[in-house]
């Protein structure tokens, strides 16, 4: 992993309008270690759902993961358990919106099925 060093690491996050509405997004990149979630990946979305749950604003993700960045161990697993936590205090008071794109490991898949709307 160490030789590996791209120029990211998988995640890109932000927030911008669409129709003139504030909206909040996460996009893996699966060409970055197959879209594997690390800590700091992790810590990336968390901020991102903190800040749209306190905007009131939407957050649309995109989700093309082959699960934790197996790597970091357990560390990467406490990501996707932070992440759920926000899925879960975001329900019902802000817009959720996921795209699940093609292959997907098992715990990859659990970010955006646990959103209201859904597009597979």
């Amino acid at each position: 992993m160490a030789e590996q060093r791209p120029p990211g690491d998988g995640f890109v996050t932000g927030f911008g309008r669409i129709g003139g509405r504030l909206v909040y997004v996460f996009a893996q990149d699966f060409t970055v270690f197959g879209g594997s979630l690390s800590e700091t990946n992790a810590q990336k979305v968390c901020k991102i759902m903190d800040l749209a749950l306190r905007a009131g604003a939407p957050v649309i993700g995109l989700n093309d993961s082959g699960g934790a960045r197996i790597q970091e161990g357990v560390m990467s697993l406490a990501g996707y358990a932070d992440i759920f936590l926000r899925n879960t205090l975001s329900s019902g008071v802000i817009p959720q919106i996921q795209r699940g794109l093609w292959g997907h490991a098992p715990v990859g898949l659990s970010i955006h099925r646990r959103s209201p709307i859904l597009f597979l």
